[in-house]
């Protein structure tokens, strides 16, 4: 329907209403769909007239649609059973359960059984999770709230929920201008003319009686002109659009144009969303305000819940019991042997860290492995060395720019799942896309240098595919989502170019191509429907049924002259089929597949000639010329049901998901000898390396004597430390060329010292004059705002603007940030109860989006919103009071807490209840960090023990108390903080007398760095964001930066650099925060209440030189148990 025929039902609609028609205007409401009336929608609700309710909401949704669609038809379900049951009318009930809430338990069976028991109740309140349910009214109530907000986030009512705004009687002030319009037509116009009726256009009659001649067809008129001005109200216009000429190669598939486009609506995943038994049966008890109450949503569920199948993100977990079975046809006694051209041999084996979804190999340098994984990191590694040269962990690097439905969605639920990533064609771009509307473009400079080059929030709900293609010589993006779409994006600008609309189902997947000069594109949908674009929007050439009618994907041969596809049936049935392109056909379906695979099967095509697929724990390989399949690779076991897979562009590697978050690499003959040739070739360039870097800043030996004291290292008996992928690697960058520097003796090294304001970037930071002391500090995960919490419970916040100094926007020493407040000029005030906020523990956590930050100065814990700066809720109030605060990393509704009475709490926000509360310290609690690798929570308290809990059943697995050195008696308020390497192995901590880094499955000490015993106290430290370097504040107002691999100090940053002389004696820094994407930036929260944030000068570019490892290689260094003596006292 065009937009004019939308608005033309508008006016009727207004006019209904302002002639009191009631019911039409509600029936034409839900008939057109075009505007949901809330007004109506509530009051049927508070009436419970539940008939009418679903009928109204049949207009705009159905209850599979999407998860939201599906939660609001549960809750009014349930809400209709329970009032039977409360009414004690049991066959009322009954039919409920059995016509209307049945359909629910296809997605959660233990849902509907719950449900289903309370029938067995006298009193359904006696359920736990029901017990404060109250009357009828105040529960429907309680349910509205909720169903506004599902309403007003899905996707499919965006655009309905407000009424234009009109002038009264619009439709009748049309009309009377059209009536003037034709009364001057006429050729005697009378005034005061009588309109009898509006069936036929109006005429004034001739003097004599006689009718005027129509003015349409008066010669004498001429060239008057007609309403030519309003295009006509039908639902297409007068000239509809002529298809293009459809080229040869397609025209068997393209032949047909639609000349209509279908309207987009959204389709989140189809589900409940398998919410807990208890948040499913009852309402959450926190404010209706809370941004975690549980909804469902399309777009903001963890991969293990999208529309992709069952096993999607499980398949590393599956049950003891399933094991890889033999069956008919899938045996290794094929009929011919496979060619020794098949990447068949283990090479390499790779741990990513977290589940890996999809890997592409890049498409010049054969050997870059690029990989997204089930938690949103993306990791590039080359695999000749097994060297992981990037990990970059989700964030929004614009949120504001976001629309606010992913706003939205991050708060309720920040897990986000990488579904696919890819390479452009020349290797210099590469795009992610994620489970939540965004997709990010990243450039690629070579080495470890990626960028970020665009970031677009492409799709309502996941964006499930991407890809890169060239239409009209352009660089594009490609991408498919949950809201039923194909969007063209310049890849230079991120404009967008098309938008695709005509799937009746979320896009699965895209297929760019081309032949003849003819560019297009094949999409499919979770409905199994196949279709084909040109560069138009002159809708669809293609409406094809796909072989399992679920999840299919399409790709290429690589001369790009035969197209497969690979489909698995919501049953498990997987088919890999080549097409007839000129007959849109299947022209062949291979066999061999597992008759009920588990989970979706992923496949790819090399050297036009073999494809592959992942299937039964096994990778399954077929000549293209042949339906049989040609043999199977178990890959030295430990592959999931159905692994990813990708080939390299040449076809000689196969990288292979395998479980526990691996990766396998798989080689044939010329794979194997390329990975030799590499990594051979690569320690030769990085010893010639280390020979040019160790020229670097020759010195005196006198001036080396005089700083090289040295640092006490206490290890334990392994100083290197197992990295991410199994090889033994130190922390940070220890490579060959630290025994090439160490062992020239002609080259010495000397510390970095920083004395005067010319030798470094600093910048100090706006202040408030009502601010006395900088107590925390953070930047947001963006980088572009610097958050700090004041010991009188004051919040600050300094945001960088992009500008002609600052095109990135990002925090930076070289341009003053605004001391930012919204217009409101609210402040953010933490609750201080009846305690002095000078004397409390201030603490604080910002959620992943930098939408929420959580903080407590002794009273009660608040949550604010970063935007609006107001206090969206407040919990737990004193005593005990909050001392420290953590977000879990997989799900923000979790927060662990830690008291002053040394609990720590483990809190959940949705339903407002304590989880478990762990005990284990004397003291209070001063530090926690996560690890979502091993699935830990280390707490340290101010009694100097470190705990290590599990965070699935939050058990305390071990515990150890920090060795304090001889002589040094610590403050009773000590704190003790710990901070996890980027690894989520190790973890930093930090106490007045020490830095030390920590093995946590054993709590072993491999590092330590202790003052001499004349240095000021450690105020705070810190890692950079890539875990390279460790910064710690002193109490004497001096900043150390040290190498993290071995706590060695690289460069010392004196007070007189930053503090004006005066002062410098009574200023102390308390807090220092790193930047979450610059590693060689930092700020520091200093007790006078500024903050400084500090940068190398341009022309360093990092803080001083790697000093030598002593006695060879750091590898090579005898280690002392920590604790043990004889070690030597660190000059700083």
């Amino acid at each position: 329907m065009s937009s004019l025929s939308r608005e033309l039902v508008f006016l009727i609609l207004q006019f209904l209403d302002e002639e009191k028609f009631k019911e039409t205007v509600h029936k034409l409401e839900q008939e057109s769909g075009f505007f949901f009336n809330m007004k109506y929608f509530e009051d049927e609700v508070h009436n419970g007239n539940w008939d009418e309710v679903e009928k109204y909401l049949s207009g705009f949704t159905k209850v599979d649609d999407n998860r939201y669609s599906m939660k609001i038809f549960f809750e009014i379900r349930k809400q209709k059973y329970l009032e039977a049951l409360d009414k004690h009318d049991r066959s009322k009930a009954v039919e409920i359960l059995v016509k209307d809430l049945k359909v629910f338990a296809t997605f959660n069976e233990d849902l509907f059984k719950e449900i289903t028991q309370l029938l067995t109740l006298e009193n359904f309140r006696e359920n736990e999770q029901l017990s404060k349910y109250g009357d009828t009214k105040s529960a429907r109530a309680i349910m509205l709230v909720e169903l506004k907000k599902l309403i007003e986030a899905n996707p499919l009512f965006r655009d309905k929920l407000q009424f234009p705004q009109l002038k009264n009687s619009r439709l009748r002030t049309l009309i009377n201008q059209s009536l003037n319009w034709q009364h001057q037509l006429c050729k005697n116009p009378r005034p005061n003319p009588d309109i009898k009726t509006l069936f036929v256009d109006h005429s004034c009659g001739q003097p004599n009686g006689a009718r005027a001649p129509s003015p349409a067809n008066n010669p004498l008129l001429g060239s008057l002109p007609k309403a030519g001005g309003f295009p006509p109200l039908g639902a297409h216009g007068p000239f509809q659009p002529t298809p293009a000429p459809v080229p040869t190669p397609l025209a068997g598939w393209m032949s047909n144009p639609s000349t209509v486009t279908h309207p987009a609506v959204s389709g989140g995943a189809i589900g409940l969303g398998a919410p807990s038994i208890p948040a499913a049966l009852k309402h959450p008890r926190t404010p209706p305000t809370n941004p975690s109450v549980d909804y469902p949503s399309g777009d903001s569920d963890h991969v293990s819940k999208r529309t992709r199948p069952m096993g999607i993100s499980d398949e590393v977990n599956l049950p003891v019991n399933v094991l890889p079975m033999t069956f008919p046809g899938h045996g290794h006694a094929q009929a011919f042997t496979a060619p020794d051209d098949l990447p068949k041999t283990v090479a390499r084996t790779l741990n990513q860290g977290s589940s890996p979804m999809s890997m592409d190999f890049h498409p010049v340098q054969q050997t870059l492995l690029l990989v997204g994984t089930n938690v949103g990191d993306i990791g590039l590694w080359e695999i000749g060395t097994k060297e992981r040269l990037v990990l970059r962990n989700f964030k929004v690097w614009d949120l504001s720019q976001c629309s606010m439905p992913l706003q939205a969605s991050l708060v309720k639920d920040p897990g986000v799942s990488v579904n696919r990533v890819i390479w452009s064609p020349d290797g210099t771009l590469f795009g992610v896309a994620y489970s939540r509307h965004i997709v990010q473009i990243y450039s690629y400079q070579g080495g470890d240098d990626v960028r970020q080059h665009l970031e677009i929030d492409a799709h309502v709900g996941g964006v499930n595919d991407l890809a890169f293609s060239h239409p009209n010589k352009q660089l594009c993006v490609i991408t498919c989502g949950d809201d039923k779409t194909i969007k063209v994006w310049d890849a230079a600008t991120g404009n967008r170019q098309y938008t695709f609309e005509g799937h009746e189902a979320p896009v699965y997947s895209v297929c760019p191509h081309y032949k003849e000069n003819i560019q297009f594109i094949f999409s499919t949908a979770l409905d199994g429907k196949i279709k084909a674009w040109l560069y138009d929007n002159l809708g669809s050439r293609v409406d094809y049924d796909a072989p399992g009618r679920w999840c299919t994907t399409m790709a290429y041969s690589a001369d790009g002259t035969r197209l497969f596809s690979c489909g698995t049936s919501k049953e498990g049935e997987s088919f890999i089929v080549e097409w007839n392109e000129s007959e849109g056909a299947v022209k062949r379906t291979y066999q061999g597949f597992r008759k009920r695979s588990l989970g979706v099967v992923q496949f790819d095509t090399t050297k036009n000639r073999f494809l592959a697929a992942g299937d039964d724990f096994s990778i399954k390989f077929w000549d293209m010329d042949n339906v049989q399949l040609l043999t199977t690779v178990e890959a030295d076991g430990g592959l999931p049901a159905s692994p990813r897979i990708r080939f390299s562009k040449d076809g000689t590697l196969l990288a292979v998901s395998a479980n526990e978050n691996g990766i396998k690499i798989l080689a044939n003959t010329d794979g194997i000898r390329l990975l030799r040739t590499f990594e051979n070739s690569y320690e030769s360039s990085r010893t010639s390396e280390a020979v040019t870097k160790s020229t670097i800043s020759p010195i005196s030996a006198a001036a080396a004597a005089a700083t090289s004291a040295g640092l006490a290292e206490r290890g334990s008996s392994v100083v290197s430390i197992a990295g991410m992928n199994g090889d033994a690697r130190n922390l940070g960058d220890v490579k060959p060329r630290i025994a090439e520097e160490s062992n020239d003796k002609s080259k010495i090294w000397k510390l970095t010292e920083i004395n005067e304001p010319s030798q470094c970037r600093s910048l100090r930071l706006q202040e408030n004059m009502r601010v006395t002391k900088i107590s925390r500090l953070i930047y947001t995960n963006s980088g572009n705002a610097i958050l700090a919490l004041a010991s009188n419970a004051i919040h600050l916040l300094w945001k960088w603007q992009r500008n002609e100094r600052n095109s990135t926007g990002k925090a930076t020493a070289s341009v003053s940030p605004q001391l930012w407040q919204p217009t409101s000029g609210i402040l953010m005030t933490n609750d201080v109860a009846d305690s002095n906020p000078e004397e409390s523990v201030p603490c604080f956590a910002l959620s992943k989006n930098d939408s929420y930050v959580m903080s407590a100065s002794g009273g009660k814990i608040s949550l604010f919103n970063m935007m609006t700066f107001k206090t969206m809720t407040t919990f737990m109030p004193p005593p005990p009071a909050a001392t420290f605060l953590a977000f879990h990393p997989q799900d923000n509704n979790i927060i662990a807490i830690g008291m002053d009475d040394s609990t720590i709490q483990i809190y959940n926000v949705r339903v407002d209840e304590v989880k478990s509360k762990l005990k284990g310290h004397s003291k209070r609690i001063t530090g926690l960090a996560f690890s979502h690798v091993l699935n830990v929570l280390v707490s340290s308290g101010a009694d100097a023990q470190i705990c290590v809990w599990n965070s699935d059943g939050w058990e305390k697995q071990r515990n150890r108390f920090l060795q304090i050195p001889p002589g040094r008696t610590p403050s009773s308020q000590s704190d003790t903080r710990v901070q996890f390497h980027q690894d989520q192995m190790h973890f930093l901590i930090v106490h007045e007398t020490q830095l030390a880094i920590y093995e946590t499955t054993k709590l072993d000490c491999v590092k330590q760095f202790i003052p001499r015993d004349s240095s000021a106290p450690i105020s705070h430290a810190m890692f950079s964001c890539d875990s390279q370097l460790v910064y710690a504040s002193f109490l004497d107002a001096t900043v150390c930066v040290f190498n993290a691999a071995n706590l060695k100090l690289r460069c010392r940053i004196n007070p007189s650099s930053y503090l004006p002389a005066n002062i410098s004696s009574s200023v102390q820094p308390l807090v220092i925060a790193a930047h979450p994407q610059e590693a060689n930036q930092f700020a520091l929260g200093l007790s006078d209440g500024g903050v400084h944030v500090f940068e190398p000068l341009e022309s360093e570019g990092k803080w001083g030189v790697p000093p030598p490892a002593e006695n060879g290689s750091a590898s090579s260094v005898p280690a002392t148990p920590a604790g043990g003596a004889g070690s030597e006292q660190a000059q700083r």
